[in-house]
This record gives C-alpha cells, sequence and structure tokens, in this order.
C-alpha cells in the first residue's frame, strides 16, 4: 500500500502553503495515472465573497499552483487542467482580456519554480489566437521543461475536445489522401496520437468542481472510460484534501470498461 500524509506543519518553501491534513492509503496500483480537471467557479467563488471575479480568477490561478504539486506529490503521472475554451471567447472582453494577461502572469511567475520541481509543461488547444508574444513564451516553457522527469502537466487553453477531433481527422485525411497511410492502418492508438494529448494515457479521473454536472466538451476522446467526480466546492476553495479524497473515491470504484466483475 501507499500511504501519503499531507499537512505535516511545516512549510519546504517560502510560498508554500500548508494542506489540509489527509491521510490518503491508496495501492499504487489503484491510482489514477491521468487526472483531468474542470476548474469551475472561480466568478461563483468571487461573488459569495464579495469580489470582483477578475479576484477569482487569481485565487483560482493560487489554487491551480497548490493543485499541481500535490497531485505530484501523491504520484500522478498526468494532469490535464481546462484552463480556457474556446468558447469562453463569447465572454465580455475585459474578463477575457484578463484572463489572458493571467496566463502570461502564471508563466512568467511560475515557470523557473515548476521546472525546479520537474514539472513537464505541455499546452494543448489551438494557439493561433493567441499573440505571436504569447505563443512564443508558450513554445519556449515547453522547450525548457522539455527533458523534466516529474509530472506531465497539460494546461488546455483555446481548447475545446470536438475541435480537437475535428483537426486530428483532418490531418489523418490529408495524409491518407497524400498516400502516406492506408486506412486500414488507422485504430484507436493511432487516432490517440494524431490529438493534443499524444502519448498521454487516458483519463483514469475526471474531477469538475462548483457543481455542474456536465464534461463541457473537455477530453472527450480521452475520457471515455474515465470515471466522474463532481463536487460543490468552487475552484479557488479546492485543496489538497479534496484531491485526495476524489482519489481514494476512484480507488475503490470498480472498474469493468465494458465487461462484468468477477462476481456479477
Amino acid at each position: 500500500m501507499w500511504r501519503k500524509i499531507f499537512g505535516s506543519g511545516n512549510k519546504t518553501s517560502v510560498d508554500r502553503e500548508e494542506t489540509v491534513p489527509f491521510e490518503l492509503t491508496v495501492d499504487r496500483a489503484s491510482m489514477p495515472r491521468h487526472i483531468a480537471i474542470v476548474m469551475d467557479g472561480n466568478g461563483r467563488w468571487a461573488k459569495s465573497q464579495g469580489k470582483s471575479r477578475s479576484a477569482g480568477h487569481e485565487e483560482g490561478a493560487r489554487t491551480l499552483k497548490r493543485i499541481v504539486r500535490a497531485a505530484s506529490d501523491m504520484g500522478v503521472e498526468v494532469l490535464t487542467v481546462y484552463a480556457f475554451s474556446t468558447e469562453n471567447w463569447k465572454r465580455p472582453k475585459l474578463e477575457v482580456d484578463f484572463l489572458l494577461k493571467l496566463f502570461d502572469s502564471f508563466l512568467e511567475k511560475e515557470l523557473a519554480e515548476m521546472h525546479a520541481e520537474q514539472v513537464r509543461l505541455h499546452f494543448i488547444g489551438r494557439r493561433d489566437r493567441f499573440t505571436e508574444r504569447f505563443q512564443q513564451r508558450m513554445a519556449d516553457a515547453e522547450q525548457l521543461m522539455a527533458q523534466n522527469t516529474g509530472i506531465h502537466f497539460n494546461l488546455a487553453a483555446n481548447y475545446g475536445s470536438q475541435d480537437e477531433i475535428l483537426r486530428a481527422v483532418r490531418s489523418i485525411a490529408e495524409r491518407a489522401a497524400a498516400g502516406e497511410i492506408a486506412p486500414e492502418e488507422i485504430d484507436e492508438e493511432f487516432f490517440s496520437n494524431a490529438l493534443d494529448t499524444a502519448g498521454d494515457p487516458p483519463v483514469d479521473l475526471f474531477i469538475r468542481t462548483s457543481g455542474d454536472l456536465r464534461l463541457s466538451n473537455f477530453l472527450l476522446w480521452q475520457s471515455a472510460y474515465a470515471e466522474l467526480y463532481f463536487t460543490e466546492t468552487h475552484w479557488p476553495d479546492f485543496t489538497a484534501e479534496e484531491l485526495a479524497r476524489a482519489i481514494q473515491d476512484f480507488a475503490g470504484r470498480s472498474r469493468r470498461f465494458g465487461g462484468l466483475d468477477a462476481e456479477e
């Protein structure tokens, strides 16, 4: 059995915040390799606190830093978070501009620390709508951290799963039309490697915060057999303890992948 206790009371860096004590006892074979999170509720959290939506997004960014570290400490291989969807451009321009500045600031402030902690950062989604400067910053961050051996952290920005699937289909169709591949070569593994998450294992645990019960066009192919975990907790209040509870809940479920349990 693998045991990890959080919140010992000792901070390991200047800005590292203590987590709520929680003992996670999970067989390593039962740990989710890939966790996906829809980080919902920044605005609702801000409203409940009498603060601006921008303050909610800032607090959400601080929560993200803590959760990446916690997931890494727990032994999660891949963490993919939904930061900005292809539909989020419909939000008020002031909010969109603030979110884009927050992404830029997150990279500027946290990159060195993530790199030191061996995080391997990768952006998924379409980059063509971002400024050339930000696209270059994304590419530089990925290159810097490409050889790191820690948790693989996918940040979904301007991402939509349907868009991702269509881009993959078009790419495969172009290669088939050019005679590079034969139709019979296209199987599930081939298609998975044409997606933005190529090389990552499928999503095992899909978490959504803030009470909504939907997938919102996030990792639809990758989450075909994911276990779903919904919580009323708004994202800024989501803690390492609740992440551990979600993993504990996951470990106790029976994953049949369309088959039957031995006793059925």
